[in-house]
């Protein structure tokens, strides 16, 4: 802790003590150090330190203006300087390359946040990217009330002198991810809804950050201020007793506290580094810009944060004799620039404020704007907000409006810290209206309550606020109040009654960049949506309804939709009927769209491009040349080219990318996927053209041989799932013409099939299954294995593997579908119990995950297998338990009738099919059929088949044809 011992004796330091109008109150510091301190030497250099940080700071001939963020009584004493002084130049503390957007701001409605955006970058960790900064701008706040009478005053000028966006990173420590260790909101785990997020992972700069680093000092003051948290400390002791002060004692105060804060901080050198780096950088861009402009410093104001004011660098003012602060360049990074919504939950969400703070300050700068009578500035033209914002003229200075620095100093903090705050009379007209207000949202809101909680509410805020040695309630006060009087055990709604005072006192405003400060991507989505007639700009859900038939010219809005939905969160663009695939389209859409509280997401896709089709291209090119790109990202790259872009030139681009990266896979962990969408743009491509692109050759060609290459290692892999060996097999063989067609070799698969010698059941059936494709294992052999598993009581706990295993089979070979209906009946039949429940739920689950597609498979060979009534089902036999009988003679024998009570077949076809038996046999042993022969009925009566004789005789030119066909054989 060496700056506690901090004596203000530095470089830059003002007059010693005895020397200056604080000398009164150096001599009062000094005694109470004496009477209270244990060690009286290091107390007393503190707290003269801080005498001199402000007198110092008064004496600089370029007035300093200290602020704090989001701060009422800085907004209304910058109000109200800025009437009396005129600056014509203004110096901010603002990242320098933010300049440019303050011009914007009159487009928009506040509050909205000065980004900066980099998706690349050049000189920082990769793993930091994207970067992005963010400003946020409310109404009440110093900062906007200079920025408007700096845009809307001629002849004056706004200097943004921070560091730049660049510098922010670049004197950022080196950890994983900047800005991980920003102050969390206080009093709440987490933000109650999305808006809190508007600003992203964007790192947040305050103009004017003044809060203790000190933590046992902000636990001492909240502790001994009877407060929760920082932001009701600072709203008692500092917000409600400088709204009403003038203008010297407001910058004293300001000044002290600042000190105060500075000189009671941890021994941090990097943060400490770092802050006077910034003080160097602003102090070296103010000179520079004096003696570039030769303007007067007595018509400049410096407008700082207030632990910046009571700075000891060594260039702090104007007649330092220090060099000035040499600034590193910029790095490559190319930053591209932006307003995006903002929001008070978000501000208080990014620095770490009590919910509710940004919006009590809000109420608590109009209150006081109607009770002092200053007239803020606000800019022409800007949405939202109070109208009648002040413009001042431009007029040259006079006696009135000298600087601050010209007139003597003047000791005005003894009366302020020994003065009590007057009581104002408004407040109780005003807790009453609260109370009342409360009542009526709490009832609109489901909660029981009556007059008699009002009641409650108002003398529990005054109790409440006497409690904590306030003199009047505050908005804090009447929130716990409320809570205590009216909160249940449960909440009826979906707001508590905590929530119902932050809306009540202000609630959570939401800003909104308006269309002319749009980037040019933005802009264009909002002109190309323009024919849906809604309202992009509302933060409610638009529900737009397309018919593509009846208005064809709709079309073009639908696939700006489908690629906003594609680029954008899941909940700006949804659509609600209608769906976008190869080779269909939707008659008819409809769609709610959630653009106006997404409009930060449709911000920041200017940033990649000046159109969405130019911002999707990029993206689908930027994943698969990603490092970690894989063939099927490829081939989902190139579905999505075809859908939303409708581009060949960059499909062939992508499928040729995904060639290569499928021949330099050793992995088959996305072989489903692969196969999944292969097949799918090979069926787009063989419908909507003559003739296979070339690159989905090449794909087949490559995937069969690397397929093939991998099959062995893949049976024995243990890293290889079943369904990833499964998916191998079934892109060999289902593509295997297309593959052979196009020159492959049919020998690569047999021999791959062979060299495979799986340790597992499950592989184990799915070689089987491969085996019997290929026609290299016959399907009575396969039974026969199969009734062995069954039969060895050793392997019976490793028959639902194997069942796993054939279920797979069954995306290579679908022709195994009545065989695995047959194996799973004679499972369920011979498995015991305590094999076949505990297999059951993973049969299950395995299915739903892994082969969903193949239950409807398995459910329609059952139903054809199966009878169709349960009277049938007693005397049904299944197909492969019947008793095989002894072959009859072929020449007396016809095929057995299939019907229940059915007679002997007749007619030409039996004696055709008895006479040449072999092709019969044939076909029933590939298919595993058991079937005997039955004689063929002789119909004596037309021995002859009078029916075919009718035929021939009414038709005999195709006889005769024949005949004359085979005379010459004859």
């Amino acid at each position: 802790m060496s700056e506690m011992t901090a004596t203000g004796t530095g470089p830059g330091t003002g007059p010693l003590p005895g020397a200056g109008p604080f000398d009164a109150l150096r001599g009062q510091l000094l005694d109470a150090a004496a009477a209270f301190a244990d060690t009286p030497d290091a107390l007393s250099g503190i707290l003269t330190g801080i005498v001199d940080d402000v007198d110092r700071a008064l004496r600089e001939k370029l007035e300093i203006f200290p602020v704090c963020h989001h701060s009422p009584a800085s907004a209304l004493a910058m109000a109200r300087r800025l009437w009396e002084k005129q600056p014509k130049v203004i110096y901010l503390e603002l990242c320098e390359d933010l300049r440019p957007l303050l011009t914007e701001l009159r487009n928009c409605r506040l509050p909205v946040a000065l980004q900066a955006f980099a998706s690349e970058t050049d000189g920082f960790p990769p793993d930091w990217t994207p970067l992005s900064v963010v400003a946020p701008i409310t109404e009440a706040s110093a900062e906007y009330q200079a920025i408007a009478y700096a845009l809307d005053t001629p002849g004056v000028e706004i200097v943004p002198v921070d560091r730049s966006t660049d510098h922010v990173f670049q004197w950022e420590p080196r950890r994983a991810v900047p800005g991980d260790d920003g102050p969390r909101a206080e009093g709440e785990e987490e933000a109650e809804h999305e808006d809190a997020s508007l600003h992203g992972d964007a790192v947040g700069l305050e103009i004017g950050d003044l809060r203790p680093r000190f933590a046992e000092l902000e636990a001492h003051l909240l502790h001994h201020g009877k407060v929760r948290h920082w932001s009701e400390w600072w709203d008692q002791y500092v917000e409600q007793p400088l709204s009403g002060a003038d203008y010297a004692t407001y910058r004293q105060v300001m000044v002290l506290i600042g000190s105060l804060f500075r000189r009671l901080r941890p021994d941090d050198p990097e943060r400490v580094r770092v802050d006077e780096d910034r003080e160097r950088y602003m102090w070296t861009r103010m000179r520079e810009h004096l003696a570039a402009s030769g303007a007067d410093p007595a018509d400049c104001l410096y407008v700082c944060g207030a632990f910046h004011a009571a700075s000891r660098v060594e260039q702090f003012g104007l007649a330092s004799d220090a060099p000035p602060f040499e600034i590193s360049p910029r790095t490559g990074t190319r930053w591209l620039y932006g307003l995006i919504p903002s929001s008070h939950s978000a501000i208080e969400a990014q620095f770490g404020l009590a919910p509710g703070s940004v919006s009590i300050a809000a109420a608590t700068f109009g209150k006081a704007v109607k009770r002092t009578g200053v007239k803020p500035f606000r800019l022409q033209g800007q949405k939202g907000g109070s109208s009648g914002g002040g413009r001042a003229a431009a007029t040259g200075r006079t006696a009135a409006t000298a600087t601050a620095a010209e007139q003597p100093v003047a000791d005005r903090l003894s009366g302020f810290l020994t003065r009590p705050p007057a009581l104002d009379g408004l407040d109780e007209a005003e807790l009453l209206d609260w109370c009342v207000e409360i009542v009526r949202l709490a009832r609109r809101n489901g909660y029981l309550a009556s007059t008699a909680d009002a009641i409650a509410v108002f003398e529990t805020s005054i109790l409440l606020a006497g409690m904590r040695n306030r003199a009047r309630p505050t908005p804090y006060d009447f929130q716990d109040a409320a809570v205590t009087c009216i909160e249940k055990d449960t909440v009826p709604g979906r707001r508590d009654v905590r929530r119902l005072c932050e809306i009540l006192l202000g609630g959570d405003r939401i800003g909104q960049v308006g269309y002319h400060a749009l980037p040019p991507l933005a802009r264009d989505v909002y002109d190309r949506l323009a024919p849906l007639g809604v309202n992009l700009d509302k933060r409610t859900i638009q529900r737009a309804l397309l018919d593509l038939r009846a208005d064809p010219h709709l079309e073009p809005c639908s696939r700006l939709l489908w690629m906003l939905r594609y680029l954008l969160p899941d909940r700006a663009v949804r659509p609600i009927m209608g769906e976008r695939r190869l080779g269909e389209r939707s008659i008819q859409e409809s769609w709610d769209l959630d653009i106006g509280r997404n409009q930060r997401a449709i911000i920041e896709l200017g940033y990649e491009g000046v159109t969405v089709e130019q911002v999707l291209e990029q993206r689908l090119r930027r994943a698969v040349y990603d490092p970690k790109a894989t063939a099927a990202t490829a081939l989902a790259a190139v579905e999505d080219a075809i859908l939303f872009l409708g581009s060949r030139r960059l499909a062939d681009e992508l499928g040729a990318r995904a060639v290569e990266l499928l021949s330099a896979e050793r992995t088959v962990d996305d072989a489903p996927e692969v196969l999944r969408r292969i097949r799918r743009l090979l069926a787009y491509h063989r419908s909507a053209e003559p003739a296979l692109p070339a690159w989905c050759e090449a794909f087949v060609t490559t995937g069969y041989a690397h397929y093939c290459t991998l099959l062995p290692t893949a049976f024995v892999d243990d890293d290889s799932g079943v369904r990833q060996v499964a998916a191998m097999l079934g892109f060999l063989f289902t593509l295997e013409s297309l593959a052979l067609s196009l020159g492959c070799d049919r020998a690569q698969l047999e021999l791959a099939v062979r060299q495979s010698h799986p340790e597992t059941p499950a592989k184990t059936a799915l070689l089987w299954a491969a085996q019997t494709q290929l026609g290299v294992l016959h399907r009575d052999e396969l039974r026969s294995r199969c009734d062995e598993l069954l039969a060895n009581p050793l392997i019976v706990p490793a028959v639902p593997e194997y069942l796993s295993g054939f279920m797979q089979a069954l995306e290579p070979a679908p022709g195994l579908t009545p065989f695995v209906v047959e194996l799973m009946s004679k499972a369920f039949a011979r498995l015991p119990d305590p094999v076949l429940l505990p297999w059951l739920p993973s049969l299950i689950t395995t299915l739903k995950r892994q082969g969903p597609e193949l239950v409807p498979v398995l459910i329609r060979e059952a139903g054809r297998t199966f009878p169709a009534s349960l009277a049938a089902l007693d005397a049904w036999t299944p197909p492969w338990s019947a008793a095989k009988t002894p072959q009859a003679s072929p020449t007396a024998l016809a095929p057995a009738a299939s019907g229940p009570g059915s007679g002997p077949a007749s007619g030409p076809v039996p004696e055709l099919l008895a006479e040449h038996p072999a092709t019969t046999d044939a076909v029933a042993a590939l298919l595993g059929c058991a079937g005997e022969w039955q004689a063929v009925a002789q119909d004596v009566e037309a021995p002859f088949h009078r029916e075919v004789a009718e035929l021939l005789a009414h038709h005999p030119q195709t006889a005769d044809a024949v005949g004359a066909l085979l005379a010459p054989a004859r």
